[in-house]
Order: C-alpha cells, then structure tokens, then sequence
C-alpha cells in the first residue's frame, strides 16, 4: 500500500510517490477514495499522484464553489500536473484547463462532458438538480446512495465496501450544494473552448455508457490534440468496473514506463 501524505491548499488533498504529478479527481457522491486502487498503481509507474476532495465532499464538504471557483480552487491545491478527472471531476479538470492552460500538461475524462449547449436543457436540469438535492434532504446520505447507485447509468456497478463507506461518509448539506452549484444545469458550454486547448487531451467513456461515448467522441474530435478511447464492458463509472483498463489507457496517455503492481 503507497504512503500517503497531506497536500496543505485549500481543498483537503493526499500526494504520493516522485516524479511528474498527476492529479485524479473523482465525481459526484464520491470523495478521492474512489481513486485509489488506480492511484496506487500509478505511483508505481513513477509518478507522484495527487488525490483530491471536491467541494461538498469527504474533507472539503464544508467548502462551496460553482464549477469556475472549485477549478480554482483545485488548480491552487494541486499546481501544475496532468489532470484526470471522472465526471464532475472531469468538468471540474475541464473548467481548470480552460482557466488555467499553463498548470495542464495533459487532460484525461472519464464519463464527462463540456454542458449542455441550450438555456432550455440547462434550465431542466437545474430543475431536476433541485429535486436531487431535496431528495438528499428528505432521505438522509445512506438511503440516497442506494438509490444513486442502482441508477440505470451506472448499469452493473456494485460498489465496494470501502467505496460506499467513504460515500457515506459524505453530508447531506455537501451534497445538495454541490448539486445547486456544480450540477450541469449550472455549466455554461465549453464546447467552443475545446478548439483551444493545446494540450493534450484524452477523453474516456464506458463502453455501454451511450450518452457519454458519443460527447467524448466529439469532445476528442473537438481538441486540437484529442484522443477517443472507450473502456470495455463498463458503465459510466468505468474507472470502478474495470480499473485495469482504465490504468492501462492512462498509462499509456501519459507515456508512463513499466509498474511494479496493477490494480
């Protein structure tokens, strides 16, 4: 198991490892838990990785941003690095690429995408979001959760024990701000800003995750430097169905030689 420290900014982060840093940042009702069987294997690899908590959740649960601010406050926890973030973590990483170019040395998405591009989607979503967020109120984290991961998106994910219990670990309050805040309802499209991204961008989704193929085929096709990889056999959080994949695309995204361990 790799030697995990704290990162000190002024999201709650953990760094491990030496070398080039790459920074993994995980989506909604998750916290950097989720990252760490692909994180571990990745220091091997030789780099040093950074996990993060979003606003609203695990160790920053008591920090509230939109999407613009916590890219902000993530590219101030975690400087310079190549960036991979899955869902909001992959519109958040987005946000930080768009803001900040010069601290992005590569972009990876998993599951993400760039907005929704008319006021009427984005005004039913917000909708939508508001009724999630007063569904958490009323249910309480534990009973939301359930319900949150049997959603037809995340297919035949069966969360571990580790993962559930670093969900729940989560609140209520936390939650729900991140949904009225983050939630894609609030995301002002980025699409244009793809055509101006110099680095080099890779963007992943689950082979049965429909939706979300098609945005990371255009999201790749969009990006100067873009690459479109779909993960075998998973959902949309691929990164939890099948890990090794996911490892194995990052690894060679990033041009990382041999590890000693994979997930």
């Amino acid at each position: 198991m790799a030697d995990w420290q704290r990162l000190d900014g002024p999201l709650a982060a953990q760094r491990c490892g030496s070398g080039r840093r790459v920074v993994l940042v995980h989506g909604f009702t998750q916290t950097a838990a989720s990252w760490h069987p692909i994180a571990d294997a990745l220091v091997a690899h030789g780099v040093e990785v950074v996990l993060a908590d979003l606003p609203g959740h695990g160790s920053s649960g008591a920090v509230s941003a939109d999407l613009p601010g916590a890219a902000d406050l993530l590219a101030a926890t975690c400087g310079t690095a190549a960036y991979v973030g899955y869902s909001l973590g992959g519109r958040v990483c987005l946000h930080l690429a768009v803001q900040h170019p010069h601290l992005v040395t590569a972009l990876a998405l998993l599951g993400a995408t760039p907005g929704l591009v008319t006021v009427e989607e984005r005004m039913a979503r917000r909708s939508a979001d508001e009724a999630l967020a007063q569904r958490i109120a009323a249910l309480g984290v534990e009973a939301f959760l359930d319900e949150w991961t049997s959603l037809p998106l995340f297919g035949s994910l069966d969360p571990t024990p580790d993962d559930l219990a670093a969900r729940r670990a989560n609140t209520a309050d936390g939650l729900a701000d991140s949904l009225r805040r983050c939630g894609t309802g609030t995301q002002q499209p980025l699409w244009g800003e793809l055509a101006s991204l110099s680095m080099p961008v890779l963007a992943m989704a689950g082979s049965r995750d429909t939706k979300f193929l098609a945005i990371a085929q255009q999201m790749a096709h969009a990006a100067p430097k873009g690459r479109f990889r779909a993960i075998a056999d998973a959902d949309h959080a691929a990164h939890l169905q099948q890990p090794a994949a996911v490892l194995a695309e990052l690894v060679d995204f990033l041009g990382l030689g041999p590890g000693d361990e994979r997930t």
